[in-house]
């Protein structure tokens, strides 16, 4: 009898520890006939219950809260969840099908047979999705303010809102609060289905009831049995038919899209929860007596987003500029440059040049901090940071995420004489091996390597794409079963010959660090994995080798022989270390300074006046392209001589049509690229070719 009663307690637990609960999905709604339409979902599917709040701001602070789990939300409202008091984030994208992705257009939509253009709106009447929403505020409003058809000068002058009420005639903006924003409105103005005339379908019963002159809403919104009766207003003065929206619209921007706290577990949990619901049609609000109900009924399906994604890189710089000058005060002429850096050592030598550069009267310095170069252009795409000096293939993530180089490292002094943009500087890339081993660029398949860093030109980029070419295989792993390629995943094999810190606390937290605390990372740290037997190969720049021995260098490089290293060229054979002009895997292009697009006038004048101060030729304490102790290569390389302007602004004419085949083809292998750039890319909208 207790062995009975022993199993069937046996049994409860077991059963108990091997069937947990599905986790529940709550889902925000905003009205009684969404919540009708949750409520179905939720029946035929025990994954999802129901929670209402009044509107998107109180949803959005429920979620927060941990009261409920997601919304879909609009472009704006998706910047305003993502801000610091509430840091939820885009997780999974509505899709609308081959002519629109995962972005939509915003469109002026008009009566057929008005003669009125974009030239001529002021004074008409107007019908918007809601106040500070993408298609029906933000663009259409920001595009005006920046054609200079609404006086505006900022919010220091008046609110946007009260320009907008002076420019139309009357209005109907749900959630705004001047009172000719709300004249045209049926309901209570809010932004909420309380208002008939709220969303894509409510601003166009607007305009069709006769109540307004022009409707700001997307391009799917008009019905087809209704498209002859209307057109599109275009930003260049001329009408287009409502089908005509790939040429006649005025912004194409990211879709709406689930929005959730930052948690993976929980971001996995929404999406699968949606993906197992099959014959329940979430995108369609038939039945229910509305439009748009939980999802946009024009969605065709569900796209995850890549795991970084958050507000910014969902929306994208030029979105997120477009509600900063709607929203905030305009940017006033800053009096600072933040040059972002990356680890302890570059942060301190920062703070130095920060130190010597003060004046009266320049802009001063400031030197805020991160933990990788990615990290550093999220900073500078957001505005924490202006600049900063990297390797090519950052300069084309940064490309790939709207950033542009302006200034370029030169390492021949007899270029520097010069006054004119260079287009010009460049550095090899090579293989490095103990020539005690006996290696070539044919036997390398099952050695240890050591990178610069992942992703990187010379460390990565090149020897990987080369070894791609000829084997096809994008799992490295198999080539180079061990390695150090800092800046990878955690647990990759090329974490595995990493070195840390080597610091008594926290030296092995270190490990893989894409900065300079991971003694491995960068041009001399890969040379020091090789050195130090943690590799068989050091993918590197051709000078690396001659400036850490022979008793040049740091003291781990004092013992060092150059003659004790040969260079691996492609041909089979080995060179001696000063014969890189005919021995190397490539010729790149050299580190390059990279900022926002707005900022590259004064970047580059900055730079220009602080190289005469500190260049290569300077006499003062302080060297911009010198690095004291251990650490090397600290903010730009020791071996440049002077910054020269870029011609150019395209990353893609910076790095040349080599080396962009040669990045294009590595990036067929997925795990190639970072996290960053599959955010910064993940919209056909926000692709930089």
């Amino acid at each position: 009898m207790k062995l009975l009663l022993i199993s069937a307690l046996l049994g409860c637990i077991i059963t108990t520890y091997a069937a947990p609960a599905e986790k529940k999905v709550n889902w925000c709604v905003k009205s009684i006939k969404e919540q009708k339409k949750c409520n179905d979902l939720a029946t035929k599917y025990p994954l999802f219950s129901c929670i209402k709040k009044e509107t998107t701001q109180e949803c959005i602070k429920a979620i927060h809260a941990g009261e409920a789990d997601a919304i879909t939300l609009d472009g704006g409202d998706i910047y305003k969840a993502g801000l610091n008091n509430y840091n939820l984030h885009p997780i999974i994208a509505e899709d609308y099908g081959k002519d629109s992705d995962t972005c939509y257009y915003a469109v002026a939509v008009a009566k057929k047979g008005t003669a009125f253009t974009i030239d001529n709106l002021q004074g008409k009447k107007s019908c918007h999705t809601g106040l500070g929403k993408s298609a029906g505020w933000n663009i259409p409003i920001g595009t005006l303010v920046t054609l200079k058809k609404i006086d505006w000068a900022g919010i220091e002058d008046k609110p946007v809102e009260e320009a907008v009420s002076s420019f139309f005639s009357a209005s109907c903006v749900p959630g705004a609060k001047e009172q000719k924003l709300c004249e045209l409105c049926k309901g209570d103005c809010s932004r909420s289905q309380k208002e008939p005339y709220y969303d894509y379908s409510g601003a166009f019963q607007c305009l069709k009831d006769g109540k307004g002159d022009v409707a700001f809403v997307k391009h799917l919104t008009v019905p087809d049995a209704e498209k002859e009766e209307y057109e599109l207003l275009c930003k260049d003065g001329k009408r287009a038919s409502i089908d005509s929206f790939k040429t006649c619209n005025w912004a194409r921007v990211p879709a709406h899209a689930v929005v959730s706290r930052k948690d993976q577990e929980l971001a996995k949990t929404i999406y699968n929860n949606l993906m197992e619901v099959k014959d329940f049609k979430l995108f369609s609000s038939e039945g229910y007596g509305a439009k748009d109900l939980m999802f946009k009924d024009s969605t065709q399906k569900l796209v995850e987003l890549p795991i970084t994604t958050d507000s910014f890189l969902y929306l994208g710089a030029e979105y997120i500029s477009i509600i900063r000058s709607l929203t905030k005060e305009k940017d006033t002429e800053s009096k600072s440059i933040k040059w972002c850096t990356v680890g302890h050592a570059e942060k301190t030598k920062c703070d130095t040049w920060s130190i010597n550069s003060l004046t009266d009267t320049g802009p001063t310095l400031e030197c805020p901090n991160a933990a990788s170069v990615d990290e550093c252009i999220k900073k500078i795409m957001r505005k924490e940071a202006d600049a900063m000096a990297m390797d090519g293939g950052e300069v084309y993530t940064a490309g790939k995420c709207g950033l542009v180089p302006t200034m370029v490292e030169q390492y021949d002094e007899t270029q520097c004489s010069g006054s004119g943009a260079s287009d010009s500087s460049s550095y090899y890339s090579v293989a490095v091996a103990k020539k005690a081993d006996n290696l070539t660029w044919n036997n390398l398949k099952g050695k240890r390597s050591c990178h610069t860093g992942f992703g990187r030109t010379a460390g990565w980029n090149i020897p990987m794409g080369l070894i791609h070419k000829k084997d096809g295989d994008c799992n490295f792993s198999n080539y180079f079963p061990k390695g150090c390629a800092p800046g990878s995943a955690p647990d990759s094999t090329f974490c595995e010959q990493c070195a840390g810190s080597r610091k008594p606390v926290g030296g092995e937290a270190e490990k893989c660090k894409a900065s300079s605390q991971e003694l491995y990372y960068g041009y001399a740290g890969a040379f020091r994995c090789l050195a130090e037997g943690a590799g068989d190969v050091a993918f590197i720049k051709h000078s690396i080798v001659s400036e850490n021995t022979d008793g040049n260098g740091p003291a781990w490089a004092k013992e060092l022989k150059s003659d004790d290293y040969v260079l691996l060229c492609l041909d089979g054979s080995t060179q001696p270390i000063a014969n890189y002009k005919d021995c190397h895997l490539a010729k790149v292009p050299a580190h390059a300074v990279v900022t926002r697009p707005e900022t590259t006038a004064a970047i580059t004048d900055f730079l220009l006046a602080e190289q005469v101060k500190f260049g290569s030729s300077s006499s003062g304490s302080f060297k911009m392209f010198q690095s004291d102790g251990d650490q090397k290569n600290l903010i730009f390389k020791d071996s440049t001589k002077c910054l020269q302007k870029i011609s150019s602004p395209k990353f893609q004419d910076f790095l040349g049509i080599e080396y962009m085949s040669a990045i294009n083809s590595l990036r067929v292998c997925t795990d190639s690229t970072s996290e960053l750039e599959k955010a910064c890319t993940f919209h056909s909208c926000q692709q930089k070719d």
